[in-house]
């Protein structure tokens, strides 16, 4: 699908298995979760623009790449969010975080904010939006469109599983931010979740209902 990018490392796709299974323990499915960001992080990071800076070796004086520009950016959309974000901060310990509360309406499907918080001038920085599932599409719309009111303009967006419905309705509404997933599964059901999915991550990650 143009504008999406599948992340198929055969570790990540290993990991995703042993996810998927109802029977994996909430632990293991934490720290597989954390584990497949620290992966796809690296991939959604690959084209960061560098710049040289001198910097003295214990041997010489040297040009020396790093990471231009402001901090990036990483908005977690909660609660499931935060497992993806866990893992990404070990990589990028030193990125700024945003917080955006939404959680569906189970029967309207509909996004309802509660929350949002983020660093500034993010117009600046690149920010990338995670959330594990890309299901309907409509709170990681919602999230998006808030961080582009506030004048976010170089978006990317990473999950762990996508529905093509999502795909679709997500391109329409933001054709300029690629998605970033290590998985299109085949459709979404009558409730709005991913078939065959993983079940709700939020839930499995904390272990609620």
């Amino acid at each position: 699908m143009r504008g999406v990018t599948v992340v198929d490392h055969p570790l990540i796709q290993h990991k995703l298995t042993i996810m998927r299974d109802k029977d994996t323990s909430i632990a293991s499915f934490r720290r597989l979760l954390r584990e497949i960001a620290h992966l796809m992080c690296y991939e959604v990071t690959r084209d960061l623009e560098l710049e040289m800076i001198p910097i003295e070796t214990p041997m010489v004086k040297m040009d020396a790449p790093t990471i231009k520009g402001k901090k990036l950016v990483f908005a977690s959309i909660l609660r499931a969010g935060n497992g993806l974000l866990d893992g990404m901060l070990d990589l990028v310990p030193a990125a700024r975080v945003a917080h955006i509360g939404i959680y569906r309406d189970h029967e309207t499907l509909q996004p309802v904010e509660y929350y949002y918080k983020a660093p500034s001038e993010l117009e600046n920085r690149l920010i990338i939006v995670v959330d594990p599932m890309l299901a309907t599409g409509n709170s990681s719309i919602a999230a998006i469109d808030k961080l582009k009111e506030r004048g976010a303009n170089n978006i990317r967006f990473l999950c762990l599983l996508a529905a093509p419905e999502g795909i679709e309705k997500f391109s329409a509404a933001h054709p300029d931010v690629p998605i970033f997933t290590a998985a299109i599964d085949s459709h979404l059901n009558e409730k709005g979740y991913i078939i065959p999915g993983l079940g709700d991550a939020g839930d499995r990650m904390y272990g609620t209902k």
